[in-house]
């Protein structure tokens, strides 16, 4: 037999095509199977070398609390993402030259940048004041936070890998620029479950004037179990289809209990079923906030003087008051035992109308903004403290990149920088008075400690007792993660 006989039907396309496309298919059958617990295999992670430690999830409770891999100095988390991009010239990030060089052009200087040409170097547009023990110069936008700045750590050498909102958000969310990956509390509940079991464990709470850029990707489970994605809720708009419209509170009872009985007959004969157990979990939790929600979304049952603290009694400022409302709603999911909240300030792209995106005339549009901000963020951060919260509850306040220190050219607005802004902490865990990192003199790009948003995830984690590079998800045969494969502590921002 010569050679040519012997592998003539691996020279034939047809048959090679075949035979590929039917190796294939069972490769991938194989995968499903193994996936699923039907091939009596369990993956053998010392012989891989994979220091992944999943959790191991009860798919009829799949909230149940679990434990952390080391212990954690936080227990919740309330994240305050203002979107649009927030200057971190004009808040916490104070830069003198910029006052001595006003209206000068930037030696070498981009000509054009994301939006258009580039003009002069523009002064921080509101005066800055040192502040407390620390002696930390911080913006007068911002008075009632400015207050709090000992309480803080600041890391002023983030950068970001887009100079694009969408995508910038989504990096800031999920660790990647692409939509279908896992946001941080998706990540969070997926590892750590709940301490609450009539409540969503992950709870995002769109602002007042709308939903951020990318919406539900900031909140979204991606490839994760969609048990773990955020529920979207605010004091003012209830959770959707919550309630049956006309169907009396006595009859949705009798219904869920013949519901119950028929689920757990089911469930007896198919035992193992753990698609079934999930559905049917779900319901039961669903079943459970049809009584709790309404009850944890009426404020009426607060006092007068934190309706006035957070600035929810303003009849002025609507959207302040609104705002402030969440504000308070956050810090009642909190003391329910809600693992993770996500508190939005800031809409979609409108010109900077309804979000930080400040092209155009950023200080009067900064204005505004800073009016619905800070006063109920810094009272919510006072709140926690004074009832005992802060103490393992972690507060970040985050914005998906900064601006650049001079104008757009013809514009009072500055454009969109990715090289350095600023983001913080503050709560469990967190050391405070610290100012971590630097930008330049002038503010353009991070040159002292650079982190990465990575870093910044990876620090958020460490802090619920979670190691970023052990908390992993076998996705498309990939071990995907928060930090895809970077990622630092920064720890001279921990309370050792």
């Amino acid at each position: 037999m010569n050679l040519h006989s012997l592998f003539h039907p691996l020279l034939d396309r047809r048959r090679f095509l075949q035979d590929a496309a039917t190796s294939l298919g069972s490769m991938a059958l194989v995968s499903l199977l193994q996936r699923d617990g039907l091939m009596g295999l369990q993956p053998d992670d010392s012989a891989s070398g994979s220091t992944s430690d999943a959790p191991i999830i009860d798919p009829a409770n799949p909230y149940a609390p679990r434990p952390s891999h080391f212990p954690a100095k936080a227990q919740r988390v309330i994240v305050v993402f203002c979107a649009g991009a927030v200057s971190q010239l004009e808040t916490w990030d104070y830069k003198p030259k910029l006052i001595e060089w006003d209206d000068q052009p930037l030696p070498g200087g981009p000509s054009v940048t994301f939006q258009g040409p580039a003009g002069n170097l523009a002064r921080p547009q509101y005066s800055f004041h040192q502040r407390g023990q620390t002696g930390k110069w911080v913006s007068d936008l911002i008075p009632h936070l400015a207050e709090l700045t000992d309480d803080i750590a600041f890391v002023h050498s983030l950068t970001s890998k887009s100079n694009t909102h969408g995508p910038a958000e989504n990096f800031l969310s999920t660790g990647f620029n692409l939509d279908g990956f896992p946001s941080l509390g998706a990540w969070v509940t997926y590892a750590l479950g709940s301490e609450c079991n009539n409540l969503p464990a992950y709870v995002a709470i769109p602002d007042p004037r709308g939903v951020p850029q990318n919406g539900s990707n900031n909140w979204g489970s991606g490839f994760l179990p969609a048990a773990f994605q955020g529920t979207p809720f605010s004091s003012r708009d209830p959770i959707r289809h919550l309630n049956a419209p006309g169907v009396s509170a006595s009859a949705d009872q009798s219904a869920r209990r013949l519901l119950d009985r028929m689920n757990a007959r089911h469930l007896e004969q198919n035992p193992g079923d753990s698609l079934l157990a999930a559905r049917i979990a779900s319901y039961e939790l669903a079943a459970r906030m049809q009584l709790s929600v309404p009850e944890i979304s009426d404020l009426s049952s607060e006092p007068d003087h934190i309706l006035r603290d957070y600035g929810a009694d303003d009849t002025q400022n609507k959207d302040k008051a609104s705002f402030a409302r969440n504000c308070i709603l956050a810090r009642r999911l909190i003391e329910k035992g809600v693992r993770f909240v996500q508190l939005f300030n800031g809409a979609y792209a409108s010109a900077g109308k309804l979000n930080w995106d400040g092209h155009s005339d950023l200080k009067a549009q900064y204005d505004v903004h800073a009016s619905i901000l800070d006063q109920p963020v810094a009272a919510l951060i006072r709140d926690l403290r004074k009832r005992g919260l802060l103490e393992d509850t972690l507060v970040v306040w985050c914005t998906e990149f900064g601006r650049m220190p001079f104008f757009q050219k013809g514009a009072k607005g500055r454009d969109h920088n990715p090289d350095g802004f600023t983001c913080w902490l503050t709560g469990a865990g967190v050391r405070p008075g610290v100012s971590h990192g630097a930008t330049d003199e002038l503010g353009v790009k991070a040159v002292e400690n650079v982190h990465p948003l990575y870093d910044f995830n990876a620090t958020i984690l460490h802090l619920l007792g979670l190691d970023h590079e052990r908390l992993t998800f076998e996705h498309d045969g990939v071990e995907r993660r928060l930090t895809n494969v970077e990622g630092d502590v920064i720890r001279e921002v921990i309370d050792t």
